[in-house]
């Protein structure tokens, strides 16, 4: 990673916006999001002794994904209708994987949920990461693709290759470099790994 990058980047963005996120452009932008209101219902929606409820997860999913305001509005209405299709076995596979990645075997939650998703060709990042980013808001990142190329290639980040279909391996290394760089920011900068 390119840290003399990211310094530069820190630099203009306190010379840009000297309050952080509290600056009022930014305060605004963070109203449209909801942050905190999104964390909170996934918090509350998916605490582990929830997920004996297979049905009432799914719906709880598509929720989440229908008001948040960083996946795409096409893809919103696909996993919406997609949901009520799955086999029972099927529905379980991705509200287990969707467990395991909030609270177990993260590797396999993560690829089960891919698994499911493939099925619907809704395979997405935003899909994928959308949920533990508001579960772990501190610890999870919202993978966006454009954006998410774009930090790669502009902080130089190493052994990391963007692939349009989510890969467990990408997730792992993307995460631990944007923790790595959140680590030596100012905190006020990174309120959550979203912002």
């Amino acid at each position: 990673m390119n840290k003399r990058k990211l310094k530069q980047a820190e630099k203009i963005f306190f010379k840009k916006y000297p309050d952080g996120f509290h600056h009022p452009e930014l305060a605004a932008i963070g109203k449209k999001h909801k942050m905190d209101k999104m964390i909170t219902m996934a918090q509350q929606s998916f605490i582990k002794s929830r997920f004996s409820k297979h049905q009432q997860v799914a719906a709880d999913m598509i929720k989440i994904i229908a008001r948040s305001s960083m996946v795409s509005m096409f893809e919103k209405p696909k996993f919406r209708d997609f949901v009520p299709t799955l086999q029972e076995s099927e529905l379980k596979q991705m509200t287990n994987g969707l467990k395991n990645f909030l609270h177990g075997n993260q590797t396999k939650g993560f690829n089960a949920m891919v698994e499911v998703l493939k099925q619907g060709k809704l395979a997405k990042w935003s899909l994928v990461t959308i949920i533990p980013a508001y579960f772990h808001p501190d610890s999870e990142v919202f993978v966006k693709p454009t954006t998410a190329k774009g930090v790669i290639d502009y902080f130089e980040l190493k052994d990391i290759t963007y692939k349009p279909t989510p890969t467990w391996d990408f997730y792992a290394k993307y995460k631990e470099d944007i923790l790595t760089m959140k680590a030596l920011v100012d905190e006020s900068i990174a309120p959550n790994n979203a912002a």
